[in-house]
């Protein structure tokens, strides 16, 4: 535990300006707004798009492979893939090495989308407000704080 401050007690903890759940829920509620027009025209919801920039990093990967990266269990992940491949951006295929794998890839018009996919974050940094670097470093704690929580949940 970081001591550099005392603990709040009392009442006093019980502030709502003094919970970080509570700021962490209220941004990210924000941000997944923000995104909400932007990704409208593109078709896509935020689940979607964030599909695929996993898939943009790295295509063909399996559903569990998405889902971890995600943090998404199967059945969650599982409808967004199917709009996804309805929508004519990922193909859905059986893996030959093992069936029981379902394989992601990017169609042509998956492919296509990323182009359009770079002006949405520019739009978005834009409306935050903050540099690269201090988005990086707001990432960073962030990363901290998902790794300290673990994994659970």
């Amino acid at each position: 535990m970081n001591s550099l401050e005392p603990v709040l007690s009392g009442v006093e903890a019980l502030r709502l300006d003094n919970q970080l759940c509570y700021a962490l829920y209220a941004a990210s509620h924000r941000m997944t707004k923000c995104y909400r027009p932007l990704l409208e025209r593109l078709g896509l919801t935020y689940p979607q798009y964030l599909v695929l920039i996993v898939l943009w990093e790295s295509d063909g990967l399996t559903v569990s492979d998405i889902g971890r990266r995600l943090r998404l269990d199967s059945g969650t992940l599982t409808p967004v893939l199917k709009r996804l491949e309805a929508a004519g951006f990922v193909r859905r295929t059986r893996r030959q090495a093992d069936e029981r794998e379902v394989e992601i890839s990017l169609t042509e018009e998956g492919h296509a989308l990323q182009a359009e996919a770079v002006e949405v974050r520019r739009a978005v940094v834009r409306t935050l407000q903050m540099s690269e670097g201090e988005i990086a470093d707001l990432r960073a704690r962030l990363d901290t704080l998902i790794a300290t929580l673990g994994s659970e949940g």
